[in-house]
């Protein structure tokens, strides 16, 4: 199946609600729990790309209080959501929400040792943009750890995933969450991507909907 692509950014009010409200603890909770077993000991200054309502940086600092998160996102409407649970989770020290998008980020000098992402890349018309951003974000080592959707063989296939994990979400979300299916990309179309930018990471399927690309930047690249 052909990748279909999706609006790149969730500006509508009432889809990033419901996005907002959606339960998505598990797959961030591992998503958080696979980068601190990985990663712990150069987790300090993180940033975070695409971080919708800010649930990954909240639950990253509570697991690991002494990690600073600069959390950016291109979205009016879930940026305001961010600002509102990061201050009513009390950490607006250790998190600061940002409207930006990629690609030209205004971050080049915040000295990142991790740049992380979770489900941002199938919005991208080009992913690209974004693995080219963060080749030029990074520095010796910094930790890169990107998960997202991969993208079924088949439209059927998609809907399954949809009524397996959310059947009883709202219909909005439902659509959106299919459309995300079919804009995602595959595990080879990211190695690709990759190879393009001269990225050396590890890339694999961590479930039935979700892979992830994990790896340090080194002075080879």
């Amino acid at each position: 199946m052909r990748r279909i692509l999706e609006r790149e950014i969730m500006d509508d009010e009432e889809q990033a609600i419901a996005y907002a409200r959606a339960d998505f603890s598990s797959s961030n909770q591992t998503f958080v729990d696979m980068l601190v077993e990985n990663y712990s000991v150069r987790l300090k200054n993180v940033l975070d790309i695409g971080c919708g309502p800010a649930d990954v940086p909240i639950r990253l600092v509570r697991a690991r209080p002494t990690i600073s998160v600069t959390a950016v996102d291109a979205s009016d409407a879930m940026i305001q959501l961010a600002r509102k649970a990061v201050s009513d989770a009390g950490l607006t020290k250790k998190i600061e929400v940002l409207k930006e998008r990629v690609p030209a980020l205004a971050q080049k000098n915040r000295n990142y040792d991790a740049i992380i992402s979770k489900d941002l890349l199938h919005h991208l018309p080009d992913a690209m943009v974004f693995w080219k951003e963060v080749k030029s974000l990074a520095k010796e080592e910094t930790v890169i750890y990107v998960m997202d959707l991969f993208r079924p063989p088949t439209k059927q296939e998609a809907r399954d995933i949809v009524e397996s994990v959310s059947a009883a979400e709202a219909p909005i979300l439902k659509q959106d969450f299919y459309n995300s299916l079919l804009a995602a990309f595959t595990v080879d179309e990211i190695e690709d991507q990759l190879h393009e930018a001269g990225l050396s990471l590890e890339v694999a399927e961590v479930s039935e909907r979700h892979l992830l690309a994990k790896g340090l930047i080194t002075g080879a690249q």
